[in-house]
């Protein structure tokens, strides 16, 4: 069974092709600032996405016959549940309209249907971003008509659950998880028997602050500063997704050249650091109250994982709530062609996007 997976990003393109569930090639083209320059929307990016996708498979010698499926990373659609659903004329239309938000990630789904309407098969997205299994309970706010959401890194958790879980010979739907994705973005998630119960809202910089998200801000400090004259109201959004944490007190979103001077003797960087580790502990302390202390693990994953001061800094908070399992990386394009594979297979029911 071949499968092909396509995962655009803000500043690359992840193509990989899959055979019997081993990945057999595997490319990430980034684009540059010039590149994206000419493009006003996300979606303006569709053919030079689309011609990305295609001369990769002409270097290869492939062509869209020669796939049973496609999988893509899902986009900013209407809330779903998770799972496997399939593409369809409907899902491509709300992703390229940006309607529901926009994000490289849209562009997934419309490749996906776009090269496999050519040979006939059936495409795919698996857990997409704005996967919403939160309790009711969780979603009130103190303010009636406002309400927290689900935008986080459920691919990227779900996968990294099913690792761990096999390693505690369990399922990981009979399981209770807290997860922190660490990336650009953090995401730290209660997963309860196979559903995320809990989670902030990662895309627009709620919880923990981060390399580029200003994280949980005090309320009137930040009414102030939108009222304050000096800003538009896009400046602000950008201060808090994109232009916040690290970025704002370092002017850096890069944890390595943070790391490095700190140990130069920078203490003001050294301080930033460790206040993200408090930061990033305490919001796992609040999932293991979420989960009324019933934790099999916690689980620390996404790129900055591969950071030891980092993961040890947070591990020295929260050891004491459950055992710590470190899986550092994005298992984005395996856990993608799973679900495709399993859907192929019959082994997973397919949904359907309305």
């Amino acid at each position: 069974m071949r499968i092909l997976v396509i995962n655009p990003g803000s500043t690359s393109t992840k193509l990989s092709v899959f055979e019997d569930g081993k990945e057999v090639l595997s490319e990430k083209i980034s684009h540059s600032r010039e590149d994206l320059a000419p493009f006003k929307k996300i979606s303006d990016q569709f053919d030079f996405r689309k011609q990305i996708v295609l001369n990769f498979l002409k270097k290869h010698g492939l062509s869209p016959e020669d796939f049973d499926g496609i999988g893509a990373r899902g986009g900013n659609t209407h809330p779903l549940e998770s799972g496997v659903y399939r593409v369809n004329q409907k899902m491509v239309e709300d992703l390229l309209s940006l309607k529901y938000g926009a994000h490289a990630s849209n562009l997934g789904a419309p490749l996906a249907f776009f090269i496999a309407e050519q040979a006939h098969i059936p495409a795919f997205i698996v857990d997409p971003v704005i996967v919403d299994e939160m309790e009711k309970v969780a979603k009130i706010t103190g303010l009636k008509g406002i309400e927290r959401e689900a935008r986080d890194h459920p691919l990227n958790q779900k996968a990294a659950a099913r690792i761990v879980a096999e390693k505690l010979d369990l399922a990981y739907e009979r399981a209770n998880f807290i997860i922190a994705h660490l990336g650009g973005g953090i995401s730290v998630a209660s997963h309860r028997k196979g559903r995320i119960i809990d989670v902030n809202n990662a895309l627009n910089g709620d919880g923990p602050f981060s390399p580029e998200r200003a994280g949980d801000l005090p309320n009137i400090a930040l009414v102030n500063l939108c009222f304050s004259g000096e800003y538009t109201k896009d400046e602000i959004k950008k201060m808090l997704a994109g232009n916040g944490g690290l970025v704002s007190h370092l002017g850096t979103n890069s944890l390595i050249e943070v790391l490095e001077r700190i140990k130069s003797g920078d203490t003001y960087a050294k301080l930033v650091f460790d206040a993200m580790v408090y930061q990033i502990a305490k919001e796992v302390g609040k999932h293991a109250a979420v989960l009324k202390g019933d934790v099999d693990a916690i689980i620390l994953t996404g790129g900055l994982a591969k950071s030891k001061e980092l993961t040890d800094g947070v591990k020295e908070y929260i050891s004491f709530i459950a055992p710590v399992f470190v899986v550092p990386g994005e298992h984005e394009m395996e856990a993608i062609e799973r679900g495709v594979r399993l859907a192929l297979l019959g082994k997973e029911k397919i949904k359907e996007y309305a």
